[in-house]
């Protein structure tokens, strides 16, 4: 259990049951497993009550003669074996383990130990939680007692007990010391590797305006975590002002009120109580800050659709609506929408640009779905079902997913597709046709469910396979 993260709840692992016995024996924690891991505390904690049912595994107490075991002979003769003086009374078992014992009286008196021992504290945080309320109510006088930074070392445990029934104690107290604390220990959190932990670290200091826009328009553009990437990349747009854009670099103090014209002062960073209303529109004649605008055109160049979309939505507000054009043949639906949206805020008209961008479907692949999107069926269906033969896969999967958007799907004329040599054009063609899969030949699917067929071809014919059996139901009551 050394240097690895434990995640067993019950303790009945054998590497945890060694760790309670080393323990036990007088061993020091941080020598029986590493203390570093929330889930090892939460494992030891329940150890020492399985150790219970398993008596055998308690170390002898000191002094306490063994008895001989009877002999062949002493059974024979009768006799009960060697007689032994009376065992010892055990000695008061470890703090730590009498933090953990089933005797809630046990556990009560134990948590006098961690005043004068701070490694303990870990088993004080799983108290506050406990289910025996004079336990739980001394843990918490005890806990909130300490000072806030002693919380910050805890705070993977104290966000994973925050899941019990019991466990908001101590997650209340960690998010206030956080609010108050030095912005260096918050900061620090941030790049903790438990998710729980930096969720928590940014939402504080995106609170706090701990961050500069550029720090979080990065965040967003660079991390994977979905929920980190709304957080951020909300608060980077926030910055976004009607007199302009908030310098990449500077930060707002929380007080602090709002310019009515201009840039604030450089060294602060947003706070988000000091932004406007996210529909507010700049002057179109207001000039923007260089460093400033940086901090959407990193969002712009994010990987994920989620921050893109913010960034283009953003471009309202910062009076740059032309910049969404090319954003009209992005990947992501999402990112299409809003820059319709954005365009015609502007008064623009996207439709015509889309007609446009289609003209050059290799520069501009998702153009065809843009163009499906917002299109007319009698006027733009023909170009999409142009593009549909496309050379280029890109090109050809784009304009699937136009064709089902007008809404312009003919079986027949799809149903080629399903042998595509690129496997996102085939999945794209059996999710239009799955509608009308009871019309497809059902020999011409049997035939790519062949094993000599590729993958996607196969995987393809039996799902339509599935759906026109679906489809072919008899109605409910029919005989």
């Amino acid at each position: 259990m050394k240097g690895a993260a434990v995640e067993s709840w019950d303790g009945r692992d054998g590497e945890t049951v060694r760790a309670v016995v080393r323990v036990c024996e007088g061993a020091a924690p941080e020598e029986a497993f590493d203390i570093a891991s929330a889930g090892a505390w939460l494992a030891f904690d329940a150890g020492v009550r399985s150790l219970d049912d398993r008596p055998w595994l308690w170390p002898r107490p000191p002094g306490e003669p063994e008895r001989p075991a009877r002999t062949l002979l002493d059974r024979l003769r009768g006799r009960t074996g060697s007689r032994a003086a009376p065992p010892a009374p055990p000695p008061p078992p470890p703090p730590a383990v009498a933090l953990c014992h089933r005797d809630g009286r046990v556990r009560e008196a134990a948590l006098d130990a961690v005043r004068t021992a701070p490694e303990l504290r870990p088993l004080l945080v799983v108290r506050c939680a406990d289910w025996v309320a004079p336990v739980r109510a001394k843990a918490r006088t005890l806990l909130a007692g300490l000072p806030g930074g002693a919380l910050f070392p805890l705070a993977g445990l104290i966000l994973r007990l925050a899941r019990r029934e019991r466990g908001d104690f101590a997650r209340a107290l960690l998010a206030d010391a956080l609010r108050e604390g030095p912005a260096a220990e918050v900061l620090a959190l941030t790049a903790d590797p438990d998710r729980a932990t930096y969720r928590l670290a940014y939402r504080i200091a995106v609170e706090r305006g701990l961050l500069t826009p550029m720090e979080l328009a990065a965040t967003a553009a660079s991390c994977g975590d979905v929920t980190l990437q709304d957080l951020c990349a909300e608060a980077a747009v926030a910055a976004v002002k009607p007199a302009g854009l908030v310098d990449p670099g500077a930060a707002v103090d929380p007080g602090a009120a709002v310019k009515p014209a201009g840039l604030v002062d450089p060294g602060v960073a947003v706070a988000p109580d000091s932004a406007v209303d996210p529909g507010a529109a700049l002057d179109p004649g207001a000039a923007l800050d260089p460093g400033a605008a940086a901090v959407l055109d990193r969002l712009l160049a994010a990987r994920s659709p989620r921050v893109r979309s913010a960034g283009v939505t953003a471009l309202r507000r910062a009076g740059r609506h032309g910049d969404a054009e090319r954003f009209l043949a992005d990947r992501s639906a999402l990112v299409r929408a809003c820059a319709r949206y954005v365009l015609r805020q502007g008064g623009v008209d996207p439709l015509p640009l889309c007609r446009a961008l289609c003209a050059d479907p290799a520069a501009y692949p998702g153009a065809a779905a843009g163009l499906g999107e917002c299109g007319d069926r009698a006027t733009d269906a023909g170009t999409l079902w142009a593009l549909v033969e496309h050379p280029l896969p890109a090109v050809r999967l784009h304009a699937i997913g136009g064709l089902r958007a007008l809404d312009v799907v003919v079986r027949e004329r799809l149903t080629p597709l399903l042998d595509d040599p690129s496997p996102a054009v085939v999945r794209a063609a059996t999710r239009a046709l799955l509608p009308e899969a009871a019309g497809i030949p059902e020999h011409l699917l049997r035939e790519r469910s062949a094993p000599d067929r590729p993958r996607a071809v196969r995987m393809a014919a039996d799902r339509l396979l599935r759906a026109a059996e679906r489809q072919r139901l008899p109605e409910p009551g029919c005989r």
